[in-house]
């Protein structure tokens, strides 16, 4: 079995492309925070957790497929422009077949901290394929943030921005210095305040 670890992600991508299953394990490996991040925000808006996960996880293997290191776009920014698209096309979907508002799939982590997608060499614009609810988010943004901030304990804005960052359950019971129970409470109670604010409708515990 090869030690992948030290290979660069073009050099795992190479192999994947070769039919190499431990290059791609590695990958998905490296990458498996990433994915969270990316799902996370759109399981508080109403998501299915695992559904997400998986969700994400495809978009992670079609980067790997899809990936040319000709266009010198790091495959980092162009894997999660794939996981992204992966998850809000997941969203849209859902909302459809749940007759849901088209704007569950509005991107908390952008709201919460003014970051989007990398800008690099290759990608246009129109290439993000920011979808309609997207853009219809950003203009109340300042707005939910505001509400965010109203609504939220300190602890819960604590837990939020550790949720986010894609840290486990485990992780942010170290960090916060509470038990897990207390984590998981605080989530819950994230997500219902969040879809009171948002009038995203009923949403799953899950």
């Amino acid at each position: 079995m090869t030690d992948y670890t030290s290979y660069s992600d073009q050099e795992l991508v190479l192999r994947v492309k070769s039919g190499d299953r431990e290059a791609e394990e590695t990958l998905l490996s490296r990458y498996s925070r990433l994915v969270r991040i990316c799902a996370r925000p759109l399981f508080l808006a109403g998501g299915d957790s695992e559904d997400l996960i998986q969700e994400g996880l495809m978009g992670l293997l079609s980067a790997m497929r899809e990936y040319d290191a000709a266009a010198q776009v790091p495959f980092k920014a162009y894997a999660e422009l794939c996981i992204r698209n992966r998850l809000y096309s997941a969203v849209k979907s859902a909302a459809r077949l749940k007759h849901l508002p088209l704007n569950s799939g509005i991107p908390l982590d952008e709201i919460l901290t003014d970051e989007s997608l990398p800008q690099s060499a290759g990608f246009s614009e129109s290439g993000r394929r920011i979808t309609e609810e997207q853009v219809l988010a950003k203009e109340g943004e300042k707005e939910l943030r505001s509400a965010i901030t109203r609504y939220l304990s300190a602890f819960e804005q604590q837990v939020l921005e550790l949720y986010l960052s894609g840290l486990s359950y485990a992780e942010m019971a170290q960090q916060t210095g509470k038990g897990e129970k207390s984590i998981d409470n605080a989530v819950q109670r994230i997500r219902r305040k969040l879809a009171r604010l948002t009038n995203l409708g009923d949403f799953s515990e899950s």
